[in-house]
């Protein structure tokens, strides 16, 4: 399918770089396409950032039929643009799409219409240290009507924003609680993809964490409450006596992207690395023991987010001595090298958009 693109006679005013915050400001354009139950995907285009007409009868406002994603795009050095591992993000895409009965989508052309994108508001992407052009693909139900059931229609859309670090304190270590009431997901609902119900569903044990001066919630499992699954915007690893652990996938945790790239980075390094079941009592002893030597999250948003504070019931566990670990500090610098073009990408994880 060709891309009809409709450039904006009124492009914004740039923010200033060095206060961009995440997720505040939006691009001049954004891709849009169609689907027609019989026709499949159709009608792709760019066209300028608006608002979308929507009936208040609309499916997704009242099902919650929707899914999205999350990626990045970086100028590198010599001037190029590239994204991070965008292929990944599309087929992991379409797995949520599977769960919530929405179509999937081309793989390749998807790829291609964000390419096509960000390379219409290439002007947006910031290049102080830390910043990037956030890319968030969505696909929303649009039938205009009411009853449980599938749609026949949807629109994927795609919009950019150019950002600075998730968390405020940037790549200072965070203080994470660990939610022992509510629950986040179970095995056998929508905990492995990434839909808006997951996260809504998270709103009041966060609101509740961060009353108490803590940046995010760690989940643990929603049957037994012991086992750790992930956080709220996060997956998370441990660096015990030497071993890296994070918690296997098992149907209600998010297999992210950058959590597979620390593990194939962390495998080539030669360090010991296992997805298995991990409990919290396994985290509390370590650190009773002195063993607990590194916890850190992986995400898109926050690439890598060092823990210096872990709180659970009444215990309160400091990392590191609340500073950076060894083996975050080189993930980080790893990681972002490759997807800034400043080391070399042995793993073909980026892709040139020119």
């Amino acid at each position: 399918m060709k891309i009809n693109v409709i450039k904006t006679q009124t492009p914004k005013a740039k923010p200033d770089p060095n206060s961009l915050g995440f997720g505040k400001y939006f691009t001049d354009h954004m891709f849009v396409m169609d689907y027609v139950k019989g026709q499949g995907w159709i009608n792709p285009q760019i066209i300028p950032y608006q608002p979308l007409p929507m009936d208040p009868a609309c499916m997704v406002f009242h099902y919650a039929q929707e899914i999205f994603e999350g990626l990045k795009a970086y100028k590198t050095a010599d001037g190029g643009i590239q994204l991070f591992r965008p292929f990944d993000n599309i087929r992991r895409m379409n797995e949520s799409a599977d769960r919530l009965c929405i179509p999937a989508l081309d793989v390749d052309f998807a790829v291609e219409a964000i390419k096509e994108l960000v390379a219409v508001d290439s002007d947006w992407i910031p290049t102080q240290p830390g910043t990037s052009l956030y890319i968030r693909p969505f696909i929303i139900a649009t039938d205009n009507a009411l009853g449980v059931h599938a749609s026949a229609t949807y629109k994927f859309i795609v919009i950019l924003s150019p950002v600075g670090s998730y968390y405020k304190e940037g790549l200072n270590p965070v203080k994470i609680f660990v939610e022992s009431e509510y629950v986040r997901a179970v095995k056998g609902g929508t905990g492995f993809t990434k839909c808006g119900g997951n996260y809504a569903g998270s709103l009041k044990a966060q609101e509740i964490t961060e009353k108490s001066g803590y940046s995010q919630v760690l989940w643990l499992d929603g049957v037994e409450k012991k086992y750790i699954e992930e956080v709220g915007s996060m997956n998370v690893f441990f660096k015990i006596d030497g071993e890296v652990i994070t918690p296997m996938l098992n149907g209600s945790i998010l297999g992210g992207i950058t959590r597979k790239s620390c593990i194939e980075l962390l495998k080539s390094w030669g360090m010991k690395v296992s997805e298995r079941r991990i409990s919290i009592e396994e985290v509390y002893d370590a650190y009773q023991n002195g063993k607990l030597e590194e916890v850190f999250g992986t995400g898109t948003a926050a690439v890598i987010s060092p823990v210096g504070t872990l709180g659970w019931k009444d215990h309160v566990m400091t990392i590191n001595n609340g500073e950076i670990g060894e083996v975050s500090q080189k993930l980080y610098d790893a990681i972002t090298g490759i997807q800034t073009g400043k080391i070399a990408d042995p793993f073909n994880w980026t892709v040139k958009v020119k």
